[in-house]
Formats: structure tokens, sequence, C-alpha cells
């Protein structure tokens, strides 16, 4: 495998494992209001993700900046098609931030109910903008022979890509509502398995179509087909398990769902990194957008060193904050 392939899939990877780790944080923020009722379920709600959520986000920017190191030509292309995409993204990002850690700061039911308004909204944005970005690069954009974006904004919201945008925020509420299945006890457990009942089947059906969808977009071959299949499984999985009442099956099946959505993307994409509707020689490819072997190489170290440490440290923080959150425990707290 060359580097610039080997690059490709590492920025697969962190894409899928930050909507694996992500996807039930947005799935929480925006069922906060609805699984828990009173201020007291709302708290042991958010303090499930509580000291999580932050962490999580890492491999979103490690995800951005792997492009910018690895595909220059690709970040370029990509980022500045979608400046005020990237700029929605950005205040979704921090309202929700700022909701986790201001909804507390004082006792007013209006301040509480306005950021938890915020929470929910930059939870469901989050996702549906990176899915329409991620989409679009399978669709295509209007790119000419100068890599340069020729299209409007509104050629950013393309079927496709609307398609996969809510395909991923079905997922996180269904990857959500597992996860505090999990994470929390008494009442708020019991309609957060409710709700991921609900939301199972159609999820199922959202799901499969994203994955015709993408395999005649991308016309691949029987392995690109395997690949838009696991999401569809995983789903189904977790519908079955949701049924059987197997709260740890059913979250690892929504894990496959809202991860596999991802990685069949990536693989039905290769070998581009960015189709032009444009022209087909106008698209961005693996080989053609990659930075210098040297580059390449460097960058393979460094992530040879750094990337187990911070999969060692995440994973030490799971375990340190696998418990219960219930409303007395003091956890609860983190999310102030």
């Amino acid at each position: 495998m060359s580097l610039e392939v080997a690059w490709f899939v590492i920025v697969g990877f962190f894409w899928t494992g930050f909507f694996v780790l992500e996807g039930f944080d947005f799935g929480v923020g925006m069922l906060h209001r609805s699984v828990g009722r009173t201020e007291a379920e709302r708290r042991v709600v958010l303090g499930s993700v509580g000291p999580l959520w932050d962490g999580n986000e890492v491999w979103l920017i490690v995800g951005g900046a792997a492009i910018f190191a690895a595909f220059p030509a690709w970040y370029a292309t990509w980022f500045s098609a979608g400046y005020l995409a990237v700029m929605l993204l950005l205040v979704a990002l921090i309202i929700r931030g700022v909701s986790f850690e201001w909804r507390s700061k004082s006792d007013s039911q209006r301040w509480r109910g306005s950021w938890s308004w915020t929470l929910t909204i930059g939870s469901a944005l989050i996702p549906l903008v990176l899915g329409i970005a991620l989409g679009d690069l399978l669709v295509g954009l209007p790119i000419n022979d100068d890599e340069l974006f020729t299209g409007s904004v509104w050629e950013l919201f393309t079927p496709y890509g609307i398609w996969m945008g809510l395909t991923l925020v079905t997922l996180s509420l269904l990857h959500g509502s597992t996860f505090l299945g999990l994470r929390t006890a008494g009442v708020v457990t019991e309609r957060a398995h409710a709700t991921a009942s609900r939301i199972s089947w159609p999820a199922v059906a959202v799901v499969a179509v994203f994955a015709v969808w993408t395999v005649v977009i991308s016309d691949g071959g029987v392995w690109r087909s395997a690949a838009a299949a696991v999401p569809v499984l995983g789903a189904l999985a977790a519908a079955v398990w949701l049924r059987a009442g197997r709260e740890g099956a059913s979250f690892a099946g929504t894990a496959v769902a809202i991860g596999g959505t991802v990685a069949a993307l990536f693989a039905n994409l290769y070998p581009n990194v960015l189709v032009s509707s444009t022209s087909t020689a106008n698209s961005l490819t693996v080989a053609g957008a990659a930075s210098s072997e040297y580059a390449l190489k460097v960058m393979t170290v460094v992530a040879a060193v750094v990337t187990p440490l911070v999969l060692l440290y995440q994973g030490w923080s799971y375990w340190v904050f696998r418990a219960r959150v219930t409303a007395s425990v003091d956890a609860v707290e983190v999310s102030s």
C-alpha cells in the first residue's frame, strides 16, 4: 500500500471514529429535552456525556488536520467551496459547547430553557452539515480544471448530500438513545429504550436508501457494495437487539451503523477524494491531491507515535466514567 492510499485510509478512520464517538453525543444533545422531563433528569442525561463530549470532538479536528497535511489540494478545494458551511459548522460547535457549560450557571428556567434549545439545535445541525459536506464528495461538485469550485452556495445542497446528512442525524438519535440506555438508570433509561425502539426501524429504512443510492452513484464492484451493506446490517441488528432488550449489543449495532455509513462513503469514494460534476477529468484523486512522499513519511512517524497514546488516554477516560449516572451521583455536575 502506498503512503497516499494509507493516509486516505487514515483520514477515513478518523472521520469514522468521530461519528462513532461523537454521534452518541449528538443524539444525547438532541434528546435531552424529551428523555429528561425535569431538570434533575436532564442533568442526568447531560451528565452521561459530560466527561466525554469535548474529548470526542478532537477526532473532528484531527480528521480535518489530516486532510490539510496529507491532501492539501483536497483541503483547499473542498473547504473553499464550503466557506459558509464551515462557518455554520463552527457556530453550531460553539453554541453546543457553550450550552453544555452555561446552562446550569443560573437557576432561571428561561436561562436553562434557552441553552437547552441551543444545545438541541447545535447537536442536530452538526451531523446534518457534515453529512451534506461528506455526501458532496461522492456525488460531485462543479470543479474546473484549475481545481476551483465554480458553483454557488446552493449547489452544495445536493439531494444525495442532504440525504446523507439526514441519515447521520437519524443514526445519531438512535446511537444516543442506546447510549443513554447503557449510561443512565430509572425512568430516564426507560424513556431512552422507548425512544430507541421507535427510531430503530425508520433508521433501518433511511440507511437502506443511503446504501442503495451510494452504490448507484459510485457504480462500484462487489467490495464497494459490501461496504455499503455494513451500516444496513448494523442498524438491522440494533433494531433486533433492542427488541430483545440487549443494551450492549444494540449500542454496538448502532456504532456499526453510523461508523459504517461514513466508512462506506470513503470506500465508494476511492480512488477519488472529490468528484467533479463538471467533468470526471477534473476530479481530485488520492494520488493527485497528496502531499510529497517526504511529508507523508514524516506524518506517518508522528501518527505512529501519537495516535496510540491518544487512544489509550481516551480509552482510560471511558473506563473511569463507565458507571451509570443517576440523580444522586455527583458526576452529573461534570456537565455544569
